[in-house]
């Protein structure tokens, strides 16, 4: 299948595209697959995470995934995620969108949403409430979203992290380490936390209907790429063929 990109001669927005899921559902890998797709079909596409984006994201990452950090508050943890998407926004994805360019991000607010207001118990008022005062109510324009079975998202997630952390400890380059740090700290939790956070996606899902597109990933990265792109002939009207 093959996208055709085209802009309308009339400027606007670009287009913002988040991908959504469980750690393990193969997010990564699908966003580098429809931004290969897209390129190739002529279109402008930023890449980018969170939580991170930035220079200052990045550091928020550190702090919020790496397993040794203790004791830190599920209101704190909440303000860290919106601190770093803020940022993220004014620097990154913002002026993206006004150059028309289309933005792939893996993890936006239903993130903090199924996380922190599900997961964490800090119910879905309270992410919303800082969404709109810190994101001015930014939303994307489409949500993919991975969905697996949670006990073998969270197993295959942990096994990932736990290889890249040991490559990186066996390396000899300095910067080799640092560039896959721990990020283990979710991954801790135990599995009704992260029955929480899938029940949390599935009720985004339904009530952002218009806006998410539940996607099942248990096929193989093909699979489920083809079933990205005709979602995304289907609703933002990109020309598949």
């Amino acid at each position: 299948m093959h996208l055709r990109c085209y802009h309308s001669t009339v400027s606007r927005l670009g287009k913002f595209i988040t991908f959504e899921g469980l750690d393990g559902t193969g997010k990564s890998t699908q966003l580098r697959k429809l931004a290969a797709a897209l390129r190739a079909a002529g279109c402008k596409v930023v890449e980018t995470r969170e939580p991170g984006g930035t220079a200052t994201g990045e550091k928020i990452r550190r702090i919020l995934l790496d397993s040794r950090t203790e004791g830190l508050s599920p209101l704190a943890e909440m303000a860290l995620m919106f601190a770093s998407r803020a940022q993220h926004i004014a620097e990154v994805i913002q002026p993206a969108l006004d150059r028309g360019h289309i933005v792939l991000c893996d993890r936006f607010t239903d993130s903090t949403e199924a996380y922190q207001g599900y997961g964490r118990h800090l119910g879905s008022a309270n992410v919303l409430k800082l969404h709109e005062i810190l994101c001015g109510g930014l939303q994307p324009d489409l949500t993919i979203l991975l969905d697996f079975d949670p006990a073998m998202s969270l197993s295959r997630a942990r096994r990932r992290n736990q290889s890249g952390l040991q490559r990186a400890k066996n390396s000899s380059k300095k910067n080799a380490a640092s560039a896959h740090a721990d990020e283990n700290r979710f991954e801790q939790q135990n599995r009704s936390f992260f029955a929480r956070v899938h029940q949390g996606y599935r009720a985004i899902a339904t009530r952002e209907s218009q806006r998410v597109i539940p996607i099942d990933a248990s096929g193989t990265p093909a699979q489920t790429h083809r079933k990205i792109m005709e979602a995304l002939e289907k609703r933002l009207k990109l020309v598949c063929r």
